[in-house]
């Protein structure tokens, strides 16, 4: 066993992978937080485990951990880096291959020539569309929707309040189980701009389910016309989104920041027995 671990970004989303054939380390929600500790730690928006022991050779399948230690049920750019890393460890030949999280298979298709990364990310569930919602003191229309995580999403030229209003909506009643937070300002019928709030993360450069809920909101609330990409623009660079019938594919760059093992102080503290 060498310790072995990969760093990866995607639009400056940077996350960790973690290979169990490479790497056995006990990923309990205390080594992940220090692991993703930018001072303590490597440091990451969360940590990529798989390809998972007994899954599919043909599907290989991920676990993913937000850096505060709690498990998400989807991460569009963490299934993007997944893909990234599954190519480059040589667990797939071709271009295009199918992944799996939570139960869920998701096609994936890599652009060797650019970098890009193409998820199909399956079917979106609206739950509520521009329905009245208080943020503190203000009155704003907000849209709730999945896209295997939980997502409200608020149109306002005030992008700026995602640092004020992204944790209050987290932890809002409305969301027993927290939820990611966007706010979105309309450039055009084909480009939207976003700031995010991820549970369990905080402030994020980028997001492929941001983007993806986002994009989704926008097109069922006639905000932005359906039947093309939609251009997302984030503070760490853009994604494209197509919001289909059947799913939402999204596609963004992902670049590989470097490999490297835990060294052995590092590891003394990880196999240590840590306070939860």
């Amino acid at each position: 066993m060498t310790f072995h671990f990969a760093k990866y970004s995607a639009l400056g989303n940077d996350m960790i992978v973690i290979d169990p054939a490479r790497c056995d380390i006990p990923l309990t929600p205390a080594n992940i937080r220090l692991i993703c500790d930018r001072h303590f730690g490597v440091g990451a928006d969360g940590i990529c485990y798989g390809p998972l022991p007994g899954t599919a050779v043909t599907t290989p399948a991920l676990r993913f951990f937000n850096p505060d230690g709690s498990e998400a049920e989807r991460s569009g750019n963490g299934l993007r880096i997944f893909a990234r890393y599954v190519a480059d460890a040589h667990y797939q030949a071709g271009s295009e291959f199918t992944l799996s999280m939570g139960g869920t298979f998701i096609p994936a298709q890599i652009d060797g020539k650019t970098g890009s990364v193409t998820l199909l990310m399956g079917e979106l569930q609206v739950h509520f569309l521009d329905k009245a919602f208080h943020v503190g003191e203000v009155l704003v229309q907000a849209t709730a929707v999945s896209i295997g995580n939980p997502h409200c999403v608020i149109f306002t030229p005030e992008l700026a309040r995602i640092h004020t209003w992204g944790p209050l909506i987290e932890t809002a009643p409305s969301f027993p189980h927290r939820t990611n937070v966007q706010l979105a300002h309309v450039l055009d019928n084909h480009t939207l701009q976003i700031e995010i709030w991820e549970r369990g993360a905080g402030y994020t450069l980028a997001s492929g389910t941001s983007a993806s809920a986002a994009a989704a909101a926008a097109v069922r609330t006639g905000r932005c016309t359906p039947g093309s990409p939609i251009t997302v623009k984030m503070a760490g660079g853009e994604m494209t989104v197509d919001v289909l019938a059947n799913g939402v594919r999204l596609m963004g760059a992902v670049t590989a920041v470097y490999q490297g093992h835990f060294a052995p102080d590092f590891l003394a503290m990880l196999t240590t027995p840590l306070p939860t």
